[in-house]
């Protein structure tokens, strides 16, 4: 790793750069950019562009930099239950999803600029760097205060969440009523996220099996978008006060709404509310979708959004990008 203190473009001057590029591009309407949330990182992901790309390199100096920790070191060696810990995990996958993206534009992979992005959860940081809203620096330095602020609600009120998978909406009420727990991602008509109590989240899959659906566990500390995350919602709400915003340059769809983001006040709003509401996903989707959107670019680690845009509908294109050969590939599109 290089030397800290060495002439790599000042943080503003970095984020500004990776936006305006982006933004530089032609304008694809078909074309929207997706940067995954948490649960999608592995040890060792993005190690092939940090190698390969300059700029991705700089963006994972730059976290060292702004954490005063280094999280470069534990995303490539780990170990991997302090890789999973959130207040690690969530500056990790922020790190990786922009190395990706500057990886792209450096490369020339990516030319055209999207007509909305998105991410999901901790995504959205990302997607609002890419939108120019946020700086790297201070995305970063966010997302820590979030991580760490979660984890220790989540430590204070235990609490898990599962994906609830096949059943419709009468079923899912009866869950709800029946077990106690909360909505925290709507994915897809037929995929849900639920969360809450250790307890209430059991009770709920066993309720989902008894009615023919699944429940699979999600490889999460806490329960996510849940009230169980008001404490830190508070006190992450002064953080995002605090912190410079500026109007997005590309329109970010808002996970508690489905509705295009397009000013720093709305931005602002969206980041005070996000911990303890509902991401819904599929909503963004469908606002994407209707305004002619067909192709979904997945950019970070993992491919679970590619998964969710082929279940959005028909006609719907996902390409993904993560690696040096996801690169290669995406310049044959």
């Amino acid at each position: 790793m290089r030397p800290r203190g060495t002439d790599m473009p000042q943080a503003s001057a970095l984020s500004t750069h990776l936006a305006e590029r982006l933004r530089a591009t032609p304008r694809d309407a078909s074309l929207a950019i997706l940067f995954p949330g948490q649960g999608s990182h592995q040890v060792g992901a993005g190690r092939d562009l940090f190698d390969a790309f300059p700029l991705a390199r700089e963006v994972f100096e730059r976290a060292d930099q702004v954490l005063r920790f280094p999280l470069t070191k534990l995303c490539f060696e780990g170990p991997a239950e302090e890789l999973r810990d959130t207040a690690n995990a969530q500056p990790a996958i922020l790190a990786a999803s922009l190395a990706c993206l500057a990886a792209a534009l450096e490369s020339g992979a990516l030319q055209r600029q999207p007509a909305f992005v998105a991410g999901h959860s901790l995504g959205e940081f990302t997607a609002l760097v890419a939108a120019g809203a946020l700086s790297l620096e201070d995305a970063v330095s966010l997302v820590a205060t979030r991580g760490r602020l979660m984890q220790e609600a989540s430590e204070r009120q235990p609490g898990t969440m599962a994906a609830i998978i096949g059943l419709d909406g009468e079923a899912l009420d009866e869950i709800y009523r029946g077990s106690g727990v909360e909505l925290c991602n709507y994915n897809s008509p037929s995929q849900v996220v639920v969360g809450g109590p250790v307890a209430a989240v059991e009770e709920a899959s066993r309720l989902a099996k008894e009615r023919g659906g699944r429940a699979l566990a999600v490889n999460v500390s806490g329960a996510f978008h849940t009230s169980l995350m008001a404490p830190a919602a508070e006190e992450f709400a002064a953080a995002v006060d605090a912190c410079p915003i500026h109007d997005p340059s590309i329109p970010v769809i808002a996970n508690t709404s489905g509705e295009p983001l397009t000013s720093a006040t709305a931005v602002r709003e969206e980041l005070r509310q996000q911990i303890i509401r509902p991401v819904l996903w599929h909503q963004s989707m469908m606002k994407m979708t209707s305004a002619e959107v067909t192709t979904f670019m997945e950019i970070g680690p993992g491919r679970v959004l590619s998964g969710l845009v082929k279940r959005a509908g028909p006609g719907l294109t996902a390409l993904n990008l993560d690696s040096v050969d996801s690169l290669e590939a995406l310049r044959n599109v």
